[in-house]
């Protein structure tokens, strides 16, 4: 099993910034996916950004040239570093963790709710 812990939302006005961290731990392969979703009120979660073990990044449009995504893999932990916020970041970010080959098991943490005011 996997546990993701979140840490770092909170409330900021528009144009600050936050940064998310989500610690994981348990059986955590060495090859894996870990990344960042958002659920804002009344709207389906979707994908903010992800990075691969190697590297590689998938950012949404809507937060391109605003966040960053990072990570550590010696202490597996992911980071959201969140800059020029707008009040449609508002949102529950959730961190997710995919690994697997012929089966891939995915897991979430518990989320953390950023409020950007105007």
């Amino acid at each position: 099993q996997v546990r993701l812990v979140e840490s770092g939302g909170g409330l900021v006005q528009a144009g600050g910034s936050l940064r998310l961290s989500c610690a994981a731990s348990g059986s955590i392969f060495s090859s894996n996916t870990m990344g960042w979703y958002r659920r804002a009120p009344g709207k389906q979660r979707e994908l903010v950004a992800s990075m691969t073990s190697g590297n590689i990044t998938n950012y949404a449009d809507p937060v391109k040239g605003r966040f960053t995504i990072s990570r550590d893999n010696a202490k597996n932990t992911v980071y959201l570093q969140m800059n020029s916020l707008k009040p449609e970041d508002t949102a529950v970010y959730y961190c997710n963790v995919r690994q697997g080959i012929l089966v891939v098991a995915t897991y979430w943490g518990q989320g953390t709710q950023v409020t950007v005011s105007s």
